[in-house]
């Protein structure tokens, strides 16, 4: 049985290797979820209900396989394709995910809600992917400056996209979104640190974009 085990988590993939399918999992969900907030004109608060539901119960479920090793070898098989290594015997990134979404939603305005979660939803996965491909100078521990880069380009290409469906207009509107790209990237930075960037990206970005759109006025 310790065998089997320790095959198991030898099978699931490092922080440091692409994992495409757990990238491409964190894109999709954040995706799926803000498209139908403005497909079917869904009151955003209404997500952040129920982005805490789902934190509330993927804290709770992790709780629960951490106690209970059947539990846990179970949940590692049907989860082992967007589960981390690290995951099997610690908690998971779901519940920090929504969690951020929903601490998102309700402390700021809603333009700037949903940008930051954008920031999440994208420039993670893709400033991972650039950092395993192409990462070769070092800025911080499992972070790199072609990764945070790539981070920076995606939150601003992410933001302008939005800005230019939801119809942003203001003269300030670039510099807005320059600065809050930077502020995203920066923030993908803070999960070095043992920071969940889960939670930083969408809360440190909407701080400081709450901030510099009380200066700017863009939304």
């Amino acid at each position: 049985m310790e065998n089997e085990n320790s095959q198991v988590l030898s099978a699931l993939p490092k922080r440091s290797e692409l994992h495409l399918t757990r990238r491409l999992w964190h894109m999709m969900c954040g995706v799926f979820c803000v498209a139908l907030h403005y497909i079917f004109d869904v009151e955003i608060k209404f997500w952040g209900y129920f982005s805490f539901a789902v934190a509330i119960f993927g804290f709770w479920l992790d709780f629960q396989r951490l106690k209970k090793p059947n539990l846990n070898e179970k949940l590692t098989k049907l989860f082992g394709p967007i589960m981390r290594r690290s995951e099997k015997l610690s908690f998971s990134g779901l519940p920090f995910y929504a969690l951020g979404a929903g601490l998102t939603i309700f402390l700021f305005k809603e333009e700037i809600a949903v940008m930051s979660i954008l920031y999440l939803v994208f420039a993670d996965p893709i400033a991972s992917i650039v950092g395993v491909y192409m990462g070769k100078d070092r800025l911080l521990p499992n972070k790199t400056l072609q990764g945070t880069v790539a981070a920076f380009v995606t939150c601003l290409l992410a933001s302008l996209v939005f800005a230019w469906i939801i119809g942003l207009k203001s003269p300030n509107l670039i510099i807005f979104l320059f600065f809050g790209a930077i502020v995203g990237a920066l923030s993908e930075l803070l999960s070095a640190f043992n920071i969940d960037d889960n939670l930083t990206i969408p809360v440190v970005s909407g701080a400081v974009l709450s901030l510099l759109n009380l200066w700017l006025k863009v939304v």
